[in-house]
């Protein structure tokens, strides 16, 4: 009885770590997004993480006649990328990132890691300011 017990305790210890890596670990999906850098900060209480904002071109709405701002909201957690993108605030930036299924909050406040800045540049210049 008592291998048993044992047995089957060792299975559920298994079975949850499996279900905890599946639903923190687990990357659902990577790609590349680009656009305007709209911020970029560190916040937290506990846990001082990298958050940023980028705003994509062109308005998409599955609605139609709605308006719709294509902002992607994403976490850092590698401070040589974060300074990276602290210094190309407003400018245009291509991003590799990895889409985890949930959060962790050492890791940021998004699903949405970015692991890699591919490519900074220029934005387009406003005529609304003086040269």
């Amino acid at each position: 009885m008592k291998k048993i017990l044992n047995i089957a305790i060792l299975a559920v210890v298994l079975v949850l770590a499996v279900v905890f890596w599946w639903r923190y670990y687990f990357v659902f999906g990577e790609g590349v997004k680009a656009g305007n850098l709209n911020f970029f900060v560190k916040k937290g209480y506990v846990f001082k993480t990298y958050e940023g904002r980028l705003i994509q071109d062109g308005f998409k709405s599955a609605t139609p006649g709605a308006i719709q701002s294509n902002e992607f909201e994403f976490s850092v957690t590698s401070d040589s990328v974060a300074a990276i993108l602290e210094r190309n605030s407003g400018k245009l930036v291509e991003l590799r990132y990895k889409e985890y299924l949930h959060k962790l909050p050492w890791r940021g406040n998004s699903n949405f890691v970015v692991i890699e800045v591919l490519k900074t540049e220029e934005g387009p210049k406003s005529n609304n300011f003086p040269n």
